[in-house]
């Protein structure tokens, strides 16, 4: 598997990815929490990154994408950034 397809949200603190893990439980939408928390511009587009092979993302984020499951999302992922929640979209 050379490139997966992943969407995430970016926040500042880890309290807030563990409350938007709350609510990812509740039943809303990874692309809707996106648009409302994220503070990368990807949010604007539900979170989404595309397609990214090895050594493209900061080694905590690519080894936390590449771990998932299809349809699978993180719980929060720290890196230099803020706090990530990711989801694999396809392989």
């Amino acid at each position: 598997m050379s490139k997966i397809t992943a969407s995430h949200i970016l926040v500042e603190k880890e309290h807030e990815a563990q409350d938007l893990v709350k609510k990812l439980a509740e039943g809303k939408s990874f692309e809707s929490l996106a648009k409302e928390f994220s503070k990368c511009p990807s949010g604007r587009d539900g979170g989404d990154l595309g397609s990214f092979g090895k050594g493209q993302m900061v080694e905590a984020f690519e080894t936390a994408a590449f771990a998932l499951k299809v349809g699978e999302v993180s719980g929060p992922v720290k890196t230099q950034f803020g706090y990530h929640l990711i989801k694999r979209c396809a392989d």
